[in-house]
């Protein structure tokens, strides 16, 4: 039975080591660097409406950052990162970027929203319409629609006089959105948009339009530019450092608690491998501070593992049998363990919610990290020790860090 446990143990050490070794390579490959690391650019941009008394509404920030995402999409720019912060301001980060002044002149530019006759005459603006006077309705029938109100009644009745039965193309920026038919003059300024739309399709023009009618300015506020050198040196120097490091913590580990530390060291390096593959499922990107994060979150694991230990020599030196020593230990560590990391979630959390940018990065990396610090340093580690312990083979004090003077005599 004993050899069983030990045959057990020895396998699901060589399958986890043979997964992390196959897998690491691409997983590694595969997460997404921030600017700091990969070289780029971030700016902070203020948005202000064009025209005067105006405000701008979190419908108008949200839609003018997904132009701008689909304008730096057109340019080629891998992954970008553009958000919405408070009332008025969009911050933009783009990495691996070489021409940064091109780039910065056409994603500041204002949103044009224009409806073309089939010659391609612009016959109406975005400012020509109602602010978010666009809405979804539905035909007879259930299907949806986009009605539109104007500003100028006579002027869209001209515009549709002159191209009854023909089409009135609506373009944002230069790329064609919808092509709708003019089937007679419209007068009053309201007017229906219909057509094969989903509803998706058809709260997406409305969005657009009600953007239109109120383009906002972009200023920059802030800026700040990484090479891609010095984003690389950058990455280059933490990733040893915290090779480095990890190992000086595993050989610790051993030398400390024997038996325990073995299975810590693979519980940490499980960790470390399963923090990547979610990385990679999140399509997140790395940044210094999530790098930052990611360290300490392998300092919060130790710890997790050398509470657990302590625990073990305790129970083990009041003269328990192993098994209980274990048992005991083992509970009142989780007890420990899980406060703190209770009150470092919560923490992370409102750090999530107040800050922005590297911050919240800082705090995802973090939640992300206790959460499988848990996981594999808590209850995976304790799957392995019991399963040690039950084989009969490791059954001396010596094991887990204990020497047979310090046990006290029951």
């Amino acid at each position: 039975m004993s050899g069983k446990r030990i045959i057990a143990f020895l396998g699901v050490v060589a399958v986890l080591f043979g997964a992390i070794v196959w897998t690491s390579p691409d997983f590694v490959r595969g997460v997404r660097l921030g600017l700091d690391l990969k070289g780029g650019f971030e700016i902070l941009y203020e948005a202000s409406p064009i025209e005067g008394g105006q405000q701008v509404t979190p419908e108008s920030l949200r839609e003018t950052a997904k132009s701008l995402e689909s304008r730096v999409d057109a340019l080629g720019i891998a992954e970008p990162e553009i958000t919405t912060e408070g009332s008025n301001r969009i911050r933009v980060k783009l990495a691996g970027v070489t021409n940064e002044e091109e780039v910065r002149e056409i994603i500041k530019k204002p949103v044009n929203l224009t409806f073309r006759a089939p010659d391609g005459t612009i016959e109406l603006k975005g400012s020509d319409f109602v602010e978010n006077g666009a809405r979804v309705e539905y035909d007879q029938v259930g299907n949806p629609l986009v009605t539109i109100k104007l500003k100028d009644a006579k002027k869209f009745e001209d515009v549709t006089t002159r191209l009854t039965g023909q089409t009135l193309s609506i373009y944002l920026d230069d790329e064609l959105l919808s092509s709708p038919v003019v089937n007679y003059p419209i007068t009053g300024g309201s007017a229906q948009i219909s057509g094969d739309y989903t509803l998706e399709e058809a709260r997406k023009l409305r969005d657009t339009i009600n953007l239109g009618a109120l383009p906002l300015k972009l200023t920059e506020k802030y800026t700040q530019s990484v090479g891609a050198t010095l984003g690389q040196q950058s990455l280059e120097q933490t990733v040893q450092a915290g090779i480095i490091g990890t190992l000086i913590i595993l050989v610790f580990l051993v030398i400390l608690y024997r038996l325990p530390g073995v299975v810590a060291c693979i519980s940490l390096i499980t960790y470390t491998w399963l923090l990547i593959i979610v990385y990679n499922l999140m399509h997140a990107t790395l940044t210094l501070p999530g790098i930052a994060a990611f360290v300490l979150g392998i300092g919060m694991a130790v710890d997790a593992n050398i509470i657990t230990a302590e625990r073990i020599k305790e129970e083990i030196r009041s003269g328990k049998s192993l098994l209980s020593s274990l048992k005991a230990g083992s509970k009142s560590s989780f007890r420990t363990i899980m406060d703190a990391n209770v009150t470092s979630i919560i923490s992370s959390l409102v750090l999530y919610y107040i800050g922005n940018g590297a911050i919240r990065g800082f705090a995802l990396t973090m939640i992300l990290s206790i959460l499988l610090s848990v996981l594999t340093n808590v209850f995976f580690s304790r799957f392995l020790i019991h399963l040690l312990a039950k084989s009969n083979v490791f059954t001396k004090p010596f094991y887990y860090g204990v020497k047979e003077a310090e046990i006290r005599e029951l």
